[in-house]
């Protein structure tokens, strides 16, 4: 095949799926009278004598088309009739009606825009390999209508979110992915080295402190759609670079910012699947407000018989109980780490229906301001669904001296050998030191909803391109 002898453009061509709409009417052998320009993938090919029959699919629907000997000629015909399973060619016809009821496009011109040169993959069975559904996305959503379907479905997600957003007077910004010091998350990072300026910087894991940064600035409420990076495992609900929603409301706290998140979702839920009710994990679950409540640890408690809250800060009881629950603490060095191995072990899978958890103690929270009255603990929630968190959010901790504290606490713990641990952020500090107004912000793990909202089990499933070992 000479590609350079190929059509370089196929413009001003129709949409299937809206050729589908407009000739629905059509009865049996009946014929239409305008003309249509479509092109798409070839995924089928049958017929005998003077007629032959080809299946037609572009990203909006699949038609049949009719070549006619009498028609297009015999040296025309015997071309249609030689394409192959894959190739991708551009069309003008009108449509009719078969016999039998199928609606079909009766080829007056043609011409191939690219061959497909490799054995094209079973349409009817489907890519049974996941590695190379994974792999070879391109292959996943040439022979998988769902597939495509799942990603149109994220995309709708994303747009709903920043029109609510947007709607209510945020501001969408961009931050920094390559960062002198990383942080806004207890994450491991992944470093790389900048050559003109001979230095280390991080791949964000967070869009956190560059956000309230330009909340100090004045830019009241601001959001970014983007992607983080953390140097952690792979797993079901895990892959090294995520996409994140983080959004900051100024003068607002941890409760407006819950209700907002509620919002976000719910409108998420009604453009993507037209309804709140959804089913996930095989239980019909309601994403509409008000989402149900606890502290985290009641949550504890009711799984475990133990609110770790109200143990003091020893962490030789939570190990203990731990350990005679044949759980493995080994990789938990703090009170903090223990409470969380907790959460993530006896909770977290059990909570189906979207649950906020609230009042975390501060060891695990070192940007969320503190809870008046409580003692030890912020004003933080968690959101999950389907088993998993969604969502994170605090009324945010504007009182520099405290962040300074807590930031040496959290470098003390990265010295002691904690990988996660939050390093000191000067620069950040210093902003404090000019007015954070009280702030609410959130951060929502958009690839985690899409896995919702598409009633997926593995984030690979909603990622075009996952993280793969090689």
């Amino acid at each position: 095949m000479d590609f350079a002898s190929l059509p370089h453009r196929f413009g001003e061509r129709d949409a299937i799926g809206d050729l589908r709409t407009a000739e629905d009417g059509l009865e049996p052998e009946q014929a239409g009278t305008q003309s249509w320009r479509i092109a798409g993938r070839v995924l089928g090919r049958r017929g005998q004598g003077g007629v032959s029959f080809i299946d037609l699919e572009d990203m909006s629907g699949r038609v049949q088309l009719l070549a006619d000997l009498e028609q297009l000629g015999e040296e025309a015909f015997e071309q249609v009739r030689s394409v192959s399973i894959g190739d991708l060619i551009g069309v003008v016809g009108t449509a009719t009606r078969t016999r039998r009821g199928e609606l079909s496009v009766k080829v007056a011109e043609w011409v191939e825009l690219a061959p497909c040169r490799l054995p094209f993959p079973d349409r009817h069975h489907g890519l049974q390999d996941v590695e190379v559904r994974h792999r070879q996305r391109y292959l996943d959503l040439m022979t998988d209508p769902e597939a495509r379907d799942r990603f149109v479905a994220r995309a709708k997600m994303i747009a709903s979110i920043r029109r609510t957003l947007d709607d209510a007077n945020f501001v969408e910004v961009e931050t920094p992915v390559l960062q002198p010091l990383y942080g806004g998350a207890a994450a491991r990072p992944f470093i790389t080295h900048h050559n003109t300026l001979d230095r280390d910087l991080y791949l964000r894991v967070a869009t956190e402190l560059y956000l309230k940064r330009l909340v100090v600035g004045g830019l009241e409420r601001v959001y970014e759609l983007g992607k983080d990076f953390r140097n952690e495992g792979v797993s079901p609900k895990h892959n090294p670079e995520f996409t994140m929603l983080e959004f900051y409301e100024a003068y607002a706290d941890c409760e407006d910012v819950m209700t907002r998140t509620e919002q976000i979702v719910t409108a998420a839920a009604l453009a993507v699947c037209g309804t709140t009710k959804v089913t996930v994990k095989d239980q019909a679950i309601d994403f509409g407000a008000p989402w149900q409540r606890m502290t985290l640890g009641e949550a504890i408690e009711q799984k475990t018989g133990i609110n770790p809250l109200t143990l003091g800060r020893d962490p030789q009881p939570l190990a203990d109980y731990l350990k005679s629950q044949g759980v493995d603490t080994s990789r938990d060095k703090t009170w903090a780490q223990l409470v969380d191995h907790m959460l993530s072990h006896y909770v977290e899978p059990t909570l189906i229906a979207p649950t906020f958890l609230v009042d975390y103690p501060v060891e695990l929270s070192p940007l969320s301001r503190r809870k008046p009255g409580g003692e030890g603990l912020v004003e933080r929630f968690e959101a999950f669904c389907g088993g998993m968190e969604i969502s994170n959010g605090f009324s945010e901790l504007n009182d520099p001296d405290d962040q300074r504290a807590r930031f040496e606490e959290q470098a003390a713990a990265g010295r002691a050998g904690d990988e996660e641990a939050h390093p000191l952020d000067e620069d950040y500090v210093t902003a404090l030191e000019y007015g954070l107004p009280p702030t609410g912000g959130v951060g929502l793990g958009i690839d985690r909803l899409a896995m919702l909202l598409t009633a997926q089990d593995t984030i690979r499933e909603v990622i075009l391109f996952p993280a793969m070992r090689t």
